[in-house]
């Protein structure tokens, strides 16, 4: 990593030996909980909570969450809450996956979740949902050096598939279908026939198909399952004696005929099934056999570990300065040929800015850093015209899958570099959560002063540039020769005021 680039960088998490951190998953089917200590740099679980809510069922076709699921959501979140409350937020982190990307208004469901956690809830692609769940299952079972891992997660919404070596996803993929939503969609009615069975199979295999010959091209050398899904199924291939808790491609044949002797969802019976996973078991079963026949997998471990510890290992790799962010902002940069000199200038005036009001503002290190990222790739938009570049580099950064990022931290990159020149749209910031409202705006001032103090793509001496804040007023002094010399900088500067008022700031530009 740039030395200068990581000057972008919120400080790292302060993590010390003895630390309590939580994970919080908010999945399709379940809610997960997992509270563990940092013990020289690993961690050690002192509790786990999990409620099956079922947040898939609740979702109809047009993005709504009925009332009776909703409810069940906010009163698992609020015990969740009670159980954390005396962890430092820095060392909480809440993820929400596929049922809450697919709400229409997720906003109108997250502000009560919040309220009911205590806590920040972030919404992750499917993409980085992938990347934590390897990173969880990687953590607790290493791969040998040169060798990859298949890991694979079917949740109640989606089911990711993942190549990786050591600690790095190599190759992600996130579908969307998972025990719950497959169930729902091939058997509404609870009745189940092997007529269906196979309709549904062919569906769910050509899926799979988008991808399986370029993994296979890639190869593996061990297959690993995540998810209580396939911790299910694994135990019924115990219980039925057919394997010691992998899973086989001789196995899950046996399985599905077994289910399929019930002619109903309600009266499948299945060794070790427990009453909960019974209504969702056979989307998950038909998910695993069509992925087993589309990747030729023959064996499957289960995993002790899923997403929540991949949270876990995040936050501990984040505390550590080893901030998976960091690469994504490389890669994009390499990927649309940044002009890395004056991001390099646009990011350095920012700081300086920002570390100015910072203290008054009451701007945090997370902010510094959205600024710092925002300033790297404020030119991104280039790659595709140079007219209205920056709203090409805001669709860039929104539509992007950037590891390491939630949708909530794109969604603020992307209004910092569409508001970054000309004028600011009335709806810019409509996506923003409102906890993050005043900063992000406060922000996009910083950056739009600094793109405007570097517009000649040139080294010149910015140090003298003064800016003070007080509640929604900023006030920029420069010395008044040094800015005659600079016309086409004055001018610019002079529109700022007015563009400015669409953020509710006050901008006043005072010559010493």
């Amino acid at each position: 990593m740039n030395t200068l680039r990581r000057t972008a960088l919120s400080a790292p998490l302060p993590l010390e030996d003895g630390d309590l951190m939580a994970a919080i998953d908010l999945g399709s089917n379940s809610f997960h909980m997992i509270v563990a200590r940092y013990v020289q740099g690993q961690i050690r679980v002192v509790d786990r909570i999990r409620e099956m809510v079922r947040m898939a069922d609740g979702l109809d076709a047009q993005g709504g969450l009925s009332a009776q699921v909703r409810e069940r959501a906010l009163q698992c979140l609020s015990r969740f809450g009670e159980r954390i409350r005396d962890i430092p937020a820095e060392r909480v982190r809440a993820i929400a996956t596929n049922t809450v990307r697919k709400l229409k208004d997720a906003q109108a469901f997250l502000t009560p979740a919040e309220a009911a956690l205590g806590h920040a809830i972030e919404v992750v692609a499917g993409r980085e949902e992938a990347r934590l769940v390897y990173l969880g299952v990687a953590s607790a079972q290493p791969t040998e050096p040169g060798q990859r891992h298949l890991v694979m997660d079917i949740g109640g919404g989606s089911t990711e598939c993942i190549i990786g070596t050591g600690l790095d996803a190599i190759e992600r993929e996130s579908l969307q279908m998972g025990c719950v939503a497959t169930t729902r969609r091939f058997f509404p009615s609870g009745k189940l026939s092997r007529k269906k069975w196979q309709q549904a199979l062919t569906e769910i295999s050509a899926e799979f198909q988008q991808f399986a010959q370029h993994y296979r091209n890639i190869g593996w050398h061990d297959v690993i399952g995540s998810s209580g899904t396939i911790k299910a199924i694994g135990k019924i291939c115990t219980e039925m004696k057919l394997t010691k808790g992998a899973i086989t491609a001789q196995a899950l044949p046996k399985i599905r005929e077994r289910l399929l002797q019930a002619d109903s969802l309600a009266a499948i019976d299945l060794p070790g099934l427990s009453a909960e996973r019974q209504p969702v078991i056979a989307g998950g079963i038909l998910i695993l056999e069509a992925a087993f026949n589309a990747l030729g997998i023959e064996r499957m471990s289960v995993s002790r570990a899923a997403m929540r510890e991949g949270i876990l290992y995040d936050m501990i790799g984040r505390g550590s300065g080893d901030d998976p962010r960091d690469a994504a902002i490389d890669l994009m940069m390499a990927r649309y040929a940044v002009d890395e000199a004056q991001a390099e200038r646009v990011e350095a005036t920012a700081m300086q800015l920002f570390d100015q009001v910072a203290a008054r503002w009451e701007l945090q290190a997370e902010d510094r850093a959205k600024l710092g990222w925002a300033a790297w790739l404020h030119e991104i938009g280039l790659a595709v015209a140079h007219s209205q570049h920056h709203v090409h580099g805001a669709y860039l950064l929104e539509h992007s899958d950037i590891p390491g990022f939630t949708r909530q931290q794109q969604q603020v990159l992307a209004v910092l570099v569409r508001c970054q020149r000309r004028s600011i749209p009335k709806n810019a910031f409509n996506a923003i959560p409102e906890r993050l409202l005043l900063p992000t705006r406060r922000i996009t001032a910083l950056l739009r002063l600094a793109v405007v103090l570097n517009r000649s793509h040139k080294a010149r001496d910015l140090s003298v540039a003064r800016l003070q804040a007080n509640a929604s007023q900023l006030t920029l002094s420069l010395p008044r020769d040094w800015l005659a010399a600079k016309p086409l900088l004055k001018s610019d500067l002079e529109s700022q005021p007015h563009d400015l008022r669409a953020l509710g700031i006050e901008l006043h530009i005072q010559e010493d």
